[in-house]
């Protein structure tokens, strides 16, 4: 049901959440053809580690989804400040508007519907009703979520996990953060892999399915 979708677009409130949401299946869908859209809201400027450049989050997302294969025309990064979409989300709902119209992706990915963070449920919220007429999934982010319906998985081979780890090195001002090691990235896509009889997958909440 995924073969007849091949314009995908990822919606990252802040640069590396849809790397880790769905990194592995960026990386697939690249292998498969499909046309992959990546838009992050946040460069989390005031969140950059003491001593770094303030734009580091921009050239690190960047670096990762080229290491993702996605082409550097279909990144569009936007600087609106961590911790406030909630402030600007009519904004953040014509801009959607605007690459719905412009792109016209046949999926999206967007942070679950119960995510708990204030700008990842913004975009989930503004996602889910800028592409009302678009088949629209929830990516997991298991530190953000208290619950989360596994209702669909995408299989998933070591080298999308593996390029999906690499993805995630690009972010050096992120290192020390638990879930961000080579370990946890592995344990996560093996449990998601072992629920479905895969070495490896990532996991899904539908929140609406369109099929042609």
């Amino acid at each position: 049901m995924l073969n007849d979708k091949n314009k995908v677009l990822v919606l990252a409130p802040h640069t590396d959440d849809g790397e880790f949401g769905c990194g592995g299946t960026i990386s697939k869908f690249i292998d498969e053809g499909k046309d992959v859209f990546y838009v992050a809201f946040s460069t989390a400027e005031k969140s950059v580690p003491k001593g770094m450049a303030k734009n580091i989050l921009e050239k690190e997302v960047r670096r990762a989804t080229k290491i993702l294969g996605i082409p550097e025309n279909n990144l569009f990064v936007y600087k609106y400040e961590v911790r406030k979409l909630n402030y600007v989300r009519q904004e953040i709902l014509e801009e959607l508007v605007k690459i719905k119209n412009e792109i016209k992706p046949e999926l999206v990915f967007l942070p679950s519907i119960n995510d708990l963070h204030q700008d990842h449920s913004t975009v989930a919220m503004e996602g889910i009703r800028a592409f009302k007429q678009i088949s629209v999934v929830g990516y997991e982010l298991p530190w953000n979520n208290i619950t989360f319906h596994t209702n669909m998985f995408v299989k998933l081979k070591k080298e999308h996990i593996e390029r999906k780890i690499s993805a995630l090195r690009a972010y050096e001002s992120q290192y020390g953060k638990d879930y961000a090691t080579k370990d946890f990235i592995l344990s996560w896509a093996k449990t998601r892999g072992i629920q479905i009889g895969s070495e490896f997958a990532e996991t899904f909440e539908v929140i609406r399915w369109i099929i042609e």
